[in-house]
């Protein structure tokens, strides 16, 4: 099971608001509007997909991280690795 399935919901939620902050872009694009009023939409939008990712890290953090390092051995190195992978491409981006 998925650790961020209890807040499913919530989550199908923020990605809804996402899309629809995409589709306002597209909108904003398409009836020609100033180039700072769109990227500050693009800022908000960004802001948005960070807090939902940084929000199911922690989930993930939490839930599958904590669980294979209880049982300790290979399982815990490779959700510790694949965990810092996750993390180090969110901070690139």
């Amino acid at each position: 099971m998925a650790g961020y399935s209890h807040n499913k919901q919530d989550h199908a939620r923020r990605l809804r608001r996402v899309e629809g902050q995409v589709r306002g872009l597209q909108r904003m694009v398409e009836d020609d509007k100033y180039c700072i009023d769109v990227l500050t939409q693009v800022s908000a939008a960004t802001s948005a997909l960070q807090s939902f990712a940084l929000s199911l890290l922690e989930e993930h953090l939490a839930h599958c991280v904590a669980e294979a390092a209880q049982k300790g051995g290979a399982e815990a190195d490779a959700k510790v690795k694949e965990a810092a992978e996750a993390i180090a491409r969110l901070v690139r981006s």
